[in-house]
């Protein structure tokens, strides 16, 4: 104890509240992450991983014309100087920077197992090796030293490291770059280096040269694997903020192969080029799973014939198959067609900014501007230091005499170098250089090559001094410098463009395969163990004829899977699934069962791609989407109350892998999804009671990302959850507030008084029972009914119309009864028919 009190008078412990220091180490990591680990700089691409392996590689003399070196030389090397981070990380961005399918210019040579574009891992580095590829070894570590940029201690302050290398060419945008970082990310598509250059060029000759005539030069990322890209509204996007989607394709075309002996030709879809960064034989097993479960229809037969001189898969069809439709369910439900987030984020100045296309191209021209000049001041300095000896030499050799006369009579050299510095006027290293020069320089010949020598560094003095005084000449030897490398390093663009031409004929032929099909007017069914089924309007009727005999008036126990959602759509309609997760998923309505056995249908889940996982209740919500719909928003709220609006018209024609609709916490879920159209009012309700109501506008609920998570809708309690989120349109609508203890009242719009988002609401329900709470908030439609649905998996179905009207004090009636321990879980709108309740409907307990 006594120790302790001797270290706190000696300051050797320094006191501090909590959240000050978890604050000040939790932003001391971000930073770290940020700038040593994940974001790439914007002067040379690289992130400090990559560049710490470039470097040591150059040390090692690996260069083009060398032999090969184990990869396990050069990550031991890495670790040892530079990077003091786990061997396998380091060989992983090692590999990276070899695979021509990730790299479009790759930066290192190997030799070995690299890995596949069928995510195959590559050997152990015990086993590979590699070296620097000419692209790297000429125009990123050419001439590096610190003359040309700065250098920093190492981890331990033994060596000195590059911060950033000399390099000739816009790494960032020829190889791009992805990471994640804390709190932000990036995702820079990798370019063509003919077209960059063209782009830089530009720019140096017109610094205020139009973004349109930028884009022109520059009119697209261009990936290793090839592709299509389909249209450029995505890729202006991504150029302009520097944040975009790009839709990317596969490439395609139809043959007719033969399967072998015996069997008749057939039509097959034959595939060559993947979307960038998708898994071959990933993508051919999910297409396989599809087809098992039904969900893609016309597919015969599989087979991946790729080989070393390029891909080929082949997709054979059924006989009858259409397979222009075949190929656009592929681009829907699969890989074959994806979208690449851009986010163009990197370090400027030491600081993460997401930067658009001129920006970073600017960035590197500002670099290297600056990189020229100091090449060309150094190149200056030792050409001056050359000419001052040289000066030298030639006074020495035109004094020979006098020269040699000093020699011969001084006692030592120093006192020859004294007399050389007074009567020529010499510098130390000039009397230096004479004494040092050898007895051959004093021959005619060796005489006129010191004069060519001293002509020579003259000139180039003449022209340093040149290009360091003109900026214009100086950028000039930048262009001629940026042809050179686009003649020695550039290729053909590989990932083609789909022109605005193209994309709408596109899609008027999809349009007409859509037209094609068979559109049948259908009902669809949701039910509350999670099926889906779909029946045709008479054997909808039909079965509902058969269904008019149950007349029981009780809460009864559910002896089947209770509908709890009907819809009337068409067959090439889609269904919009959303999941607790914040995830969303279309499902065309032909993929349905029709006329199901039994009349179950399937596991909504099941119909959906294989990562929603196969609990029935990961679906929070489903709508069939209509053309009437596409003008309203989304309005979807997390069981804590944050709360999110998006335009529905994005969440159509979705791709197998779904998208984000709202970023959900770990410990939240969406909880409530519900349609909404601007000008609307919006009323939010908690479990203790408590309602929000406020305008849907652009002040209260702006439209949102599909990553953002949004704001709180209302203020909750520490025990309270989200009830309910409706959309009411007037104020003469009514709401319907339901208890747990199944007590519940209609309480007229007009009644609650309209605040803003976030504030904590008005109490409008008086509780009879102290533990009871609010499960549902429901717009009170007339000549409707509700469906309560109970912990112990029995049911009820009420008129709407039989629940007691009463303003927010006003008391609630009971209208069921749950037994002891039971309770109300959930409530659900079902139609009824003019004229009352329907046959089957159960009224409420007694």
């Amino acid at each position: 104890m006594a120790d302790q009190l001797d270290m706190l008078a000696s300051g050797q412990i320094v006191p501090t509240s909590l959240h000050t220091e978890v604050q000040r180490s939790y932003l001391e990591y971000a930073m770290s992450v940020i700038v040593g680990r994940a974001l790439p700089d914007v002067r040379d691409g690289l992130k400090p991983v990559h560049r710490r392996i470039l470097y040591a590689m150059h040390e090692l003399g690996l260069t083009p014309d060398r032999p090969y070196r184990k990869c396990a030389r050069v990550v031991g090397d890495v670790l040892g100087k530079y990077h003091p981070h786990g061997d396998q990380a380091v060989y992983d961005a090692l590999v990276r920077m070899v695979q021509t399918f990730s790299s479009r210019y790759p930066l290192l040579d190997g030799h070995g197992n690299f890995g596949s574009v069928d995510n195959d891992p590559p050997a152990a580095m015990r086993y590979t090796e590699t070296r620097l590829s000419p692209i790297s070894n000429d125009a990123m570590l050419s001439d590096i030293s610190e003359a040309l940029v700065d250098f920093s201690d190492n981890f331990d302050s033994s060596q000195q490291e590059p911060v950033v290398l000399p390099t000739q060419l816009p790494n960032l945008l020829l190889n791009g770059s992805s990471g994640i970082a804390v709190g932000m990310a990036t995702n820079i598509p990798p370019h063509n280096m003919a077209e960059v250059i063209d782009g830089l060029v530009a720019l140096i000759e017109r610094p205020s040269l139009a973004d349109d005539d930028l884009f022109r030069l520059i009119p697209g990322p261009d990936f290793p694997t090839g592709g299509e890209i389909i249209g450029t509204e995505g890729i202006l996007d991504a150029y302009r903020t520097g944040r975009g989607s790009i839709p990317i394709r596969g490439i395609c075309q139809f043959e007719e192969v033969h399967p072998g002996r015996g069997r008749q030709r057939r039509n097959a879809i034959v595939v060559t080029e993947l979307p960038y960064q998708v898994n071959k034989a990933g993508w051919i097993e999910k297409i396989a799973q599809l087809v098992n479960a039904g969900r893609l229809e016309g597919i015969a037969d599989i087979r991946d014939e790729s080989d070393r001189d390029g891909m080929r898969v082949v997709i054979e069809l059924k006989r009858e198959a259409p397979a222009q439709r075949v190929l656009q369910d592929l681009y829907r439900t699969t890989p074959l067609q994806t979208n690449f987030g851009v986010i163009m984020l990197a370090l400027d100045n030491g600081q993460p900014r997401q930067l658009p296309l001129r920006d970073v191209m600017q960035a590197f021209l500002d670099f290297r501007e600056i990189t020229l000049t100091r090449h060309y001041q150094h190149q200056l300095d030792k050409t001056e230091n050359r000419l001052h000896i040289l000066t030298g030499l030639l006074t020495a050799l035109g004094n020979l005499d006098a020269m040699i006369d000093i020699l011969r009579h001084a006692a030592d050299g120093t006192t020859a170098k004294q007399q050389f510095q007074q009567q020529f006027d010499l510098s130390d290293r000039q009397a230096d250089a004479i004494l040092a020069m050898p007895l051959r320089k004093l021959t005619g010949m060796e005489r006129q090559g010191l004069e060519t020598e001293f002509d020579e560094f003259s000139q180039r003095r003449d022209d340093l001094t040149r290009l360091l005084s003109d900026r214009k000449e100086l950028l000039k030897a930048l262009k001629k410098e940026l042809k050179a490398l686009k003649k020695k390093f550039s290729d053909p663009r590989r990932t083609r463009i789909q022109t605005d031409e193209e994309r709408a004929e596109e899609s008027q032929q999809v349009e007409e395969i859509i037209a094609e099909a068979v559109e049948e007017e259908t009902v669809v069914e949701f039910t509350q163990k999670g099926y889906v089924r779909r029946y045709s309007q008479k054997s909808y009727q039909r079965r509902q004829a058969r269904l008019e005999a149950d007349t029981n008036p009780k809460l009864h126990a559910i002896d089947d899977d209770p509908v709890v959602q009907l819809a009337a759509a068409i067959t090439t309609q889609e269904v919009l699934a959303l999941t607790r997760d914040g995830r969303a998923f279309t499902l065309s309505v032909e993929a349905i069962p029709n006329n199901p056995r039994q009349g179950k249908g399937a596991p909504l889940v099941n119909l959906l791609p294989g990562s929603v996982p196969p609990d029935p209740d990961a679906v929070v919500a489903q709508l069939i989407i209509r053309d009437d719909l596409l003008e309203h928003d989304l309005i979807l709220v997390t069981r804590k109350g944050k709360i999110k609006r998006a335009p529905l018209k994005e969440f159509t024609n979705l791709t197998g892998r779904g998208l984000t609709a709202m970023k959900v916490k770990d410990s939240d879920e969406l909880a409530h999804v519900t349609l909404a159209e601007f000008g609307d009012d919006l009323v939010l309700g908690t479990t203790g009671g408590r309602l929000l109501r406020f305008p849907l506008d652009d002040d209260n609920l702006a439209v949102m990302g599909r990553a953002a998570q949004g704001p709180q809708g209302i203020r909750m309690g520490k025990q309270e959850t989200l009830a309910g989120c409706v959309a009411v349109q007037s104020s003469k609508d009514c709401l319907l507030l339901v208890t747990a203890a199944g007590y519940a009242k209609r309480l007229p719009i007009e009644g609650l008084r309209v605040a803003k988002r976030g504030d904590i609401g008005t109490q409008s329900f008086q509780f009879s029972l102290k533990s009871d709470r609010l499960v549902a908030l429901l717009p009170a439609v007339p000549k409707e009914a509700v469906t309560l649905f109970t912990s112990a998996d029995r049911t009820a179905i009420i008129p709407t119309a039989s629940v007691p009207r009463q303003g927010r004090t006003g008391e609630s009636d009971r209208i069921v009864k749950p037994n002891k321990g039971e309770t109300v879980s959930q409530v659900r709108h079902v139609m009824v028919p003019d004229g009352g309740p329907s046959a089957r409907s159960l009224t409420a307990a007694e």
